[in-house]
């Protein structure tokens, strides 16, 4: 959501950006094809990205978890922030060795997506262990 936000308030790309963006993450199982034609809806595809794109935040939410359990919530934060920003280079730059087309994803709007990701998964990390803490007591 953060990303289509700041598309709509900072750009005048969508809705041409999002169906691009979902080609982009279809490519990755359905392969090339899903590229073309332009940047329009197909409902197969954006089914499979959203699939895509939600089963990765979840296993990249896990490993954030692990990483931060331990941690203040302040911690956390900053742990989470920074991991937003990680991924959006193992993504952006790492990636794009095997699934080069994710290069034209990267830019100022698409950074900002990845930092909220690492931040709001942290906080949500956190907001659930308090509750989980509270239960107990």
């Amino acid at each position: 959501m953060a990303q289509i936000l700041l598309w709509a308030t900072l750009t005048d790309a969508l809705p041409g950006v999002l169906w691009r963006d979902a080609r982009l993450a279809g490519a990755i199982i359905l392969g090339p094809v899903a590229l073309s034609p332009p940047a329009t809806f197909d409902a197969q595809i954006f089914l499979v990205a959203t699939v895509v794109h939600f089963g990765l935040s979840i296993v990249y939410a896990m490993v954030l978890a692990a990483i931060i359990a331990a941690r203040s919530t302040r911690s956390s934060l900053i742990v989470g922030g920074l991991f937003g920003l990680a991924l959006y280079a193992i993504n952006l730059y790492g990636f794009t060795a095997v699934f080069p087309w994710f290069t034209v994803a990267r830019g100022g709007i698409t950074l900002a997506a990845h930092l909220v990701f690492g931040l709001s998964a942290s906080a949500t990390y956190g907001w659930l262990r308090s509750r989980q803490v509270a239960a107990k007591a």
